[in-house]
C-alpha cells in the first residue's frame, strides 16, 4: 500500500509538471510553426482584431515571474500572475475595439465588450473590485474611448479613478507609480494616468486634471530623459532628480509614447499646451526613428542591435508614429516610419492572429524579463494602429 501510494504521488507530481512546464513550451513551440505567413494587410487586420475580440474575455494570465520550471510553485504561492498587471492588458484590447468600432459597427464586437464592462463595474457604474494602483487609469480611459455606450452611467468609476491618481501625488506635485515608491517617478505612469486625466478633464471641466496630466509628462522629460537622444529611463528619483534603471528601454519608450500622443490627441487644438506637447511629439518621433532597426523593429533596448526586437514596443511606437504623421514637419518619416513596423508586425504574427515575441513583464527598475511571448497588450496596440492605419487621412 506504501508503494502503491508512492507511485501514485509521483505520478501526480511528474503529471503536473508536464502539465504547467512542458505543455506551454510545446503549445508555444507548435503555435509558431508558419509564423509570419500574413501579407495581406486587410487579412491581417482582420485576424489580429479577431484574436483580440476572443481574448477580451478570456484573456490570457501573463506572468509575474520568468520561471519555467516548477511553474505551480509560482501558482501556489500566488506568485505566478498579478491583476494589476490584467488591467493594462485588457485596456490596450478595448483601445484596439473601439478603435475598429469607428469604422465598422459590428453588433458582436460590442456585445463582447459589453460583457466585459458588466464583469468590471456594477449596476450603479462603479469598478466591482476598486483598483489600487493608477495602472487602472488606463482602463478608465479605454472605457471613455467607447462611443456607444453611456458614459455618464459610470461617473462614479471614473470619478474613483481621479480621486485614487490625487492620492498618489507626491511632494513634487507629479504622480507616483505606487505609494510603496513614493521617491520614485516611472515612464510606465506617463501612459498610464496622462490619456485619463485629459480626457476626464475634458468631460467634467476639470482644469487640474489636464494640467497635472501635461506636468506629469514635462517632469519626466526634465529629469528622466537624455538631453541628446530625447529618450527616457526606466525611472527617476525625485529628491536627486537622479534617473534610474535602463535608459532605452523598448517599452519604457512605448509608454512615454502612448502618454505624450493620446495626451496630445485628447488636447483640444485651442488649449495651449497643445501647442507645447506639439514640440514634444516632433522631438520624440525623430529621436525614436532613429533607432528603428532595418526589419522595422524596436528592440527591447532600442540602443543595441544586438538585443531582441520587441513587438510591445514596436506596436506602441507604430501607433505613435501614426498619430504623429498628422503633424507636416515630421509626416512623411512618420509614414514610412509606421509602414516598416507594420510589416514588421506582420513577420511576427502567428497562424491565429496572435501577435508573438513581446517582451514579458518587469520585475523592478533595472530588471526585464527575457521572456518573449504573446501579450494582450501588444495585441490590442496592433488592432488599434492597423484600424487607425487603414482609415487614417494622412496615409
Amino acid at each position: 500500500m506504501v508503494l502503491k501510494a508512492f507511485i501514485i504521488g509521483l505520478i501526480t507530481i511528474v503529471g503536473t509538471i508536464i502539465l504547467f512546464d512542458i505543455v506551454p513550451i510545446l503549445r508555444a513551440w507548435i503555435s509558431r510553426v508558419y509564423i509570419g505567413r500574413y501579407t495581406d494587410i486587410d487579412i491581417w487586420s482582420k485576424s489580429v482584431t479577431n484574436k483580440g475580440v476572443n481574448w477580451l474575455n478570456n484573456t490570457p494570465m501573463i506572468k509575474v515571474t520568468d520561471n519555467t520550471r516548477l511553474v505551480v510553485l509560482d501558482i501556489l504561492k500566488g506568485n505566478y500572475s498579478s491583476s494589476t498587471i490584467q488591467h493594462w492588458q485588457e485596456a490596450s484590447l478595448i483601445l484596439g475595439l473601439s478603435e475598429f468600432l469607428k469604422y465598422k459597427d459590428d453588433n458582436e464586437v460590442k456585445k463582447e465588450i459589453i460583457k466585459y464592462i458588466n464583469i468590471k463595474f456594477n449596476e450603479n457604474g462603479q469598478w466591482k473590485e476598486k483598483p489600487n494602483n493608477v495602472d487602472g487609469a488606463i482602463l478608465a480611459f479605454a472605457l471613455m474611448k467607447l462611443d456607444f455606450i453611456d458614459q455618464d452611467k459610470y461617473k462614479e468609476a471614473l470619478n474613483y479613478t481621479w480621486e485614487l491618481i490625487k492620492e498618489h501625488i507626491g511632494i513634487d506635485g507629479t504622480v507616483g507609480y505606487r505609494k510603496s515608491m513614493e521617491s520614485y517617478r516611472y515612464v510606465d505612469t506617463v501612459g498610464f494616468i496622462c490619456p485619463f486625466l485629459v480626457l476626464y478633464g475634458k468631460k467634467f471641466n476639470k482644469d487640474e486634471c489636464i494640467e497635472l496630466a501635461v506636468k506629469q509628462i514635462k517632469e519626466f522629460e526634465k529629469y528622466g530623459m537624455i538631453d541628446k537622444h530625447y529618450i527616457p529611463s526606466h525611472a527617476y528619483e525625485i529628491e536627486h532628480k537622479v534617473p534610474l534603471g535602463l535608459y532605452g528601454w523598448g517599452r519604457g519608450l512605448g509608454w512615454f509614447a502612448i502618454g505624450l500622443i493620446d495626451t496630445w490627441n485628447e488636447l483640444p487644438s485651442n488649449n495651449k499646451n497643445k501647442y507645447i506637447l506639439e514640440d514634444s511629439v516632433k522631438r520624440f518621433a525623430r529621436a525614436a526613428m532613429s533607432f528603428q532597426q532595418r526589419n522595422g523593429s524596436w528592440n527591447w533596448t532600442v540602443t543595441r542591435r544586438e538585443s531582441r526586437p520587441d513587438s510591445s514596443t514596436t506596436a506602441t511606437l507604430g501607433w505613435f508614429m501614426l498619430n504623429a504623421s498628422k503633424i507636416e514637419d515630421i509626416s512623411n518619416e512618420c509614414i514610412d516610419s509606421t509602414n516598416k513596423a507594420i510589416e514588421y508586425l506582420m513577420k511576427v504574427t502567428r497562424r491565429n492572429g496572435a501577435v508573438d515575441f513581446s517582451q514579458g513583464d518587469t520585475k523592478d527598475i533595472g530588471v526585464y524579463s527575457m521572456l518573449f511571448n504573446i501579450l494582450p497588450f501588444t495585441q490590442g496596440f496592433c488592432i488599434r494602429l492597423i484600424n487607425a492605419y487603414t482609415n487614417s487621412k494622412v496615409v
